[in-house]
């Protein structure tokens, strides 16, 4: 018997919410999983700038994986040839490229995987696999969007998030210092966890945002750090604006990053397994090391992109 009375919870939002129509899953690695099961992928060509959620997906669905180089305009630099079976895995880093982009390497590879994490406002091409995360962009503990139309026929169970949610509420109220355990404890979890729906508390608070002013916020930050650093990025950044993060590329950012954390400007190195797995010489390395990836969500105005600016150029 349904509950009535008692205390008040979370009220529920009914906002439009972006990318209603795709299936919503508890994160990226799953919606990758689900890939992978419902294509009976074989093999998947992944980009050596990566992040170790995908190799990981792929070793815990028994699916090989070989990897293939980027340059620093973040495109293959090598040619890639196709197995039967075999996908090709598309980053789309940094909201760099658009449809017209991604669609010439649609019509070169077919079978092709599109990465939208860092893309969260642009809209898929027709027909094409695609997924996104959640937790990029918004204050949510959890969350992934998928479009495809292979579909698997498994009642996945629903996701909680409740108890996953403490580190967003201790930040919003304190510093991100306190919490940060805790938020990466968060982000560890996912390693292992099963396929599921995504849960009614993220996909209410989905349905709270603005997504218009989030993207319009984003983009006018992009511009503005585009304006005041191009002259010393070492990357050639398309005039469109990006709605992730702004890619800094320094010939000294690993030293500029230790310096700005003494500062309390938190600026992450995202896939530090590159540095692992690939030389000192290569490209992938020295993107992974240097490239400055600076905040410029929706908590930020041109008040603290100022800042930002005068903080790095100081340093």
């Amino acid at each position: 018997m349904r509950e009535i009375g008692g205390y008040i919870e979370l009220d529920t939002y009914r906002l439009p919410m972006l990318h209603e129509s795709a299936i919503a899953l508890n994160c990226g690695r799953n919606a990758l999983a689900y890939l992978l099961k419902a294509r009976k992928i074989k093999r998947l060509w992944i980009p050596k700038f990566i992040c170790d959620s995908v190799t990981g997906v792929c070793g815990r669905e028994g699916v090989p994986y070989t990897f293939y180089s980027v340059g620093v305009d973040f495109l293959p630099s090598q040619e890639i040839r196709l197995g039967e079976d075999d996908w090709f895995y598309f980053v789309n880093y940094y909201s760099q490229f658009d449809n017209g982009k991604i669609a010439e390497y649609v019509a070169k590879y077919k079978r092709i995987i599109v990465d939208h994490a860092q893309s969260y406002f642009q809209l898929p091409l027709p027909g094409i696999d695609t997924l996104y995360t959640c937790r990029k962009y918004f204050g949510v503990a959890d969350g992934a969007i998928l479009y495809t139309d292979a579909k698997l026929d498994v009642d996945f169970p629903r996701d909680e998030s409740f108890e996953r949610m403490h580190f967003l509420l201790g930040r919003f109220e304190r510093t991100a210092s306190e919490f940060y355990s805790e938020y990466a404890a968060n982000n560890d979890l996912f390693a292992t966890e099963p396929i599921k729906r995504m849960s009614k508390l993220t996909e209410n608070l989905l349905h709270g945002i603005d997504y218009e002013q989030t993207k319009a916020v984003r983009e006018q930050n992009y511009l503005y750090l585009h304006r005041c650093l191009k002259d010393i990025n070492g990357l050639k950044l398309c005039e469109r604006p990006g709605t992730f993060m702004y890619p800094l590329l320094l010939e000294n950012g690993a030293e500029v990053r230790k310096n700005l954390l003494q500062k309390k400007i938190y600026i992450p190195t995202l896939w530090p397994d590159v540095l692992e797995w690939c030389g000192e010489n290569e490209t992938e390395y020295q993107m992974a090391k240097n490239i400055l990836p600076l905040p410029i969500d929706q908590r930020y105005g041109v008040e603290e992109m100022s800042y930002l600016v005068e903080e790095i150029k100081n340093v």
